[in-house]
């Protein structure tokens, strides 16, 4: 099956193009995505629990940017992923892009989803799925903008490029001199991961397809 979502970033395109290429950065932000394994700038393991409907389901894979277009801001991505309890596979196929929108950027996701097993059976319903999908994307956003806001001004803007003066200029000779080591120089600690996204409710999204479903079947009735 596939679909379209889309979501807002409070970056320029150039800018929001470099974070969401970072997949470490932005990997808490994903609901229920926990990164396993770095294996290099493409390819990444990893988990996701998600829910469809009442049931809870937890895929481990692998995913891979498959291709990617700089100029202009585009990527697919492919991901394979097995629940744990071995109820199924999922297998997708998301190109993405950026484009200008206001202040800020929009990215604009297709998705191409195909799931096997019991899993199939607990997302047949394409209605479902979309809902699913449409939870994740807008939490992800969500989480996106809260971690960009924590991160302050710097978040938003490139850093500039000095011009170059004598100070600048002395500053580059100090810098070739060789330094002696310190002594008991306290090791300096990586900066702290934010923590990942929680799960989605299952309740809140079975009770929203739902609503959805008397809303089209009451609009289809007064047409």
């Amino acid at each position: 099956m596939e679909f379209d979502n889309s979501f807002d970033v409070p970056l320029p395109p150039a800018r929001a193009w470099a974070v969401l290429m970072d997949i470490p950065r932005i990997a808490p932000c994903m609901p229920g995505a926990e990164l396993g394994e770095v294996i290099d700038a493409q390819n990444y393991k990893g988990k996701i629990a998600v829910r469809l409907g009442p049931v809870a389901l937890a895929f481990a894979g692998r995913v891979q940017i498959d291709s990617i277009d700089d100029a202009n801001r585009s990527a697919r991505v492919k991901a394979q992923g097995s629940d744990a309890k071995g109820r199924g596979a999922a297998n997708a196929t998301a190109t993405f892009h950026i484009e200008p929108a206001g202040d800020g950027s929009r990215v604009l996701i297709h998705t191409d989803l195909m799931l096997s097993g019991a899993v199939a059976q607990y997302g047949r319903g394409v209605g479902m799925i979309q809902a699913t999908a449409a939870q994740i994307i807008g939490q992800f956003a969500g989480n996106l903008r809260a971690q960009l806001a924590s991160e302050g001004p710097a978040a938003a803007a490139p850093a500039p490029t000095p011009t170059p003066t004598a100070t600048t200029a002395s500053a580059a000779a100090a810098a070739t001199t060789p330094r002696q080591p310190q002594q008991n120089a306290p090791p300096t600690a990586p900066p702290p991961m934010p923590p990942a996204a929680q799960p989605i409710s299952g309740l809140s999204l079975l009770a929203r397809v739902i609503w959805q479903q008397i809303v089209a079947l009451f609009s289809r009735r007064r047409t």
